[in-house]
């Protein structure tokens, strides 16, 4: 009985140590249990809302525990900021309401995103000693009596993605894009919508408020898509990117000193496959959710290491980040409108906060630096010889090798824990190449690679070919569908790592 009540308890409530996930079973339980409760509510608009707003707001509590109280305290200030924008008359007061808005989004990301870096920083030019101080769990153990460590902030699920969100709507409610939602509960179910609510696609308000007082309409055909993105976002994950993370990619990445020149480009390879197919992954299982329930979220990625050019990459690459980036700080610096240097400058400060987005590291500030450099010679290059992708096949080919290797090149900036691993990696490259090890490398690892060159023909699949395997499985009768997804499952549950791993953009 104990056990069961220990199981129950496990289940129902926050762990830390065992957050809610798409790759976990409890999870799939509970979406059943949605779809079940679902049937019921989907046909009155404000109803199925109002339960899928509740749905939304527990299965934040089981990713991020008390930080649920954050996410709501946005959805308030938020939604009220957007009705004084929405009902102002004078152009000055809906700038004040804008930039409340703006104010609350960043200060939460500033605190709880980049507090040790400030702190860090204030230390070592002042020679002072401060400690970064956990307020929200200072005010908690006041309150309640509870315990908290006060000394450690801790990144709540999914801030980043929920704030940029927030923020798209009262902006676009200036700019007068969009509309309002009519009450503070609709708001918080655009808001805190599940499927994408922790590592995104970020949504537009435009794209899905008109969605929320539409009827239910899915068909059997979209019924059979939905199914394919979340087989599709399992294997991605599960097969690809935990498979070789866990059995080389992270293996090198902590230790490149240990391993040749030649393992260490292998593990470049092998990550920029990890992250495409777990953050793609991600996303192909929250659209394929979200379209179940009725909702169509907007596509995320789209073959990116097919691009031809840097900017091209930017245009299949976290397509809802890059194009928010784009409309939100981009065009809010001038964009293009004030010549070509202060374009180019406009683009290297985007790229810059956009790499700082996911941390304050000076890692991603190079990385997002790399990419801002790669757009602006990008961009000169094409203005110079006015060309963009190139005619010839081979000339593509060329393209594609080199974006290919760039992005490869950018991504070791990324994921390196610090400069010294960073330096010894590039070093190893470079100098520790060791040629004569090559067959016996391939052999020692023959599964991980064949893993990472599978996942990379795929990849590189023609569109053509995909959308005839994917039309063929939505075609295909229910018992093929149903067949195929057990089998899917049984290989699933084969393969996956003894203990879960996250998806990466969770960290941020």
């Amino acid at each position: 009985m104990d056990k069961i009540k220990e199981l129950i308890i496990q289940n129902l409530f926050y762990d830390p140590a065992s957050p809610i996930l798409f790759t976990q079973v409890f999870f799939w339980f509970f979406f059943l249990m949605i779809l079940l409760l679902y049937s019921l509510v989907y046909r009155r608009t404000s109803l199925r809302n109002g339960f899928l707003l509740v749905m939304s707001l527990y299965f934040y509590y089981k990713c991020s525990g008390i930080f649920i109280w954050l996410l709501v305290f946005s959805i308030v200030a938020n939604y009220y900021l957007g009705v004084g924008i929405y009902r102002s008359r004078k152009r000055w007061l809906r700038k004040v309401f804008v930039a409340l808005s703006v104010l609350v989004c960043i200060s939460l990301l500033l605190y709880f995103k980049y507090s040790y870096f400030f702190v860090d920083v204030w230390n070592k030019v002042f020679g002072t000693h401060y400690d970064t101080i956990n307020y929200l769990a200072f005010f908690a153990n006041k309150v309640s009596g509870s315990s908290f460590d006060i000394r450690s902030i801790v990144l709540p699920a999914g801030i980043s993605f929920y704030s940029f969100q927030a923020l798209s709507y009262t902006i676009d409610l200036y700019r007068h894009k969009t509309k309002p939602v009519k009450n503070i509960l609709e708001f918080g179910f655009y808001k805190s919508f599940f499927p994408q609510l922790v590592a995104g696609p970020i949504v537009r308000a435009a794209e899905f408020i008109p969605q929320m007082y539409s009827q239910y309409a899915l068909t059997i055909r979209e019924m059979g898509h939905a199914l394919f993105l979340i087989l599709n976002g399992l294997i991605k994950k599960m097969l690809i990117s935990d498979y070789i993370s866990v059995n080389y990619v992270d293996r090198v990445f902590d230790n490149p000193l240990g391993y040749s020149g030649f393992e260490n480009l292998m593990a470049v390879y092998g990550y920029a496959l990890q992250i495409y197919c777990d953050f793609s992954g991600y996303t192909d299982i929250a659209i394929g959710v979200a379209l179940l329930l009725g909702f169509r979220l907007p596509i995320n990625f789209n073959s990116p290491y097919k691009a031809t050019s840097l900017i091209d990459f930017w245009h299949r690459w976290h397509i809802s980040l890059s194009s928010w980036l784009r409309d939100y700080l981009y065009i809010s610096l001038g964009g293009n409108r004030a010549g070509k240097i202060r374009t180019y400058v406009n683009l290297l400060i985007t790229m810059l906060l956009g790499g700082l987005w996911h941390g304050a590291n000076i890692k991603f500030a190079i990385w997002g630096m790399l990419h801002g450099l790669g757009l602006v010679i990008n961009k000169l290059w094409t203005r110079k010889f006015s060309l963009t992708i190139p005619s010839t096949i081979f000339g593509r080919f060329l393209a594609a090798f080199f974006t290919f290797h760039f992005v490869c090149f950018a991504w070791i900036f990324f994921r390196c824990a610090d400069m010294q691993a960073l330096s010894d990696m590039l070093s190893q490259i470079f100098t520790q190449f060791n040629f004569l090890l090559v067959p016996q490398i391939l052999i020692s690892y023959s599964n991980v690679f064949a893993v990472i060159y599978v996942g990379f023909a795929i990849h590189w699949f023609p569109a053509r070919w995909k959308e005839r395997y994917r039309g063929w499985f939505i075609k295909s009768p229910i018992y093929v569908k149903i067949g195929l997804a057990i089998l899917a499952v049984l290989i699933l549950f084969q393969v996956k790592s003894a203990v879960l791993q996250p998806f990466i953009y969770f960290q941020f």
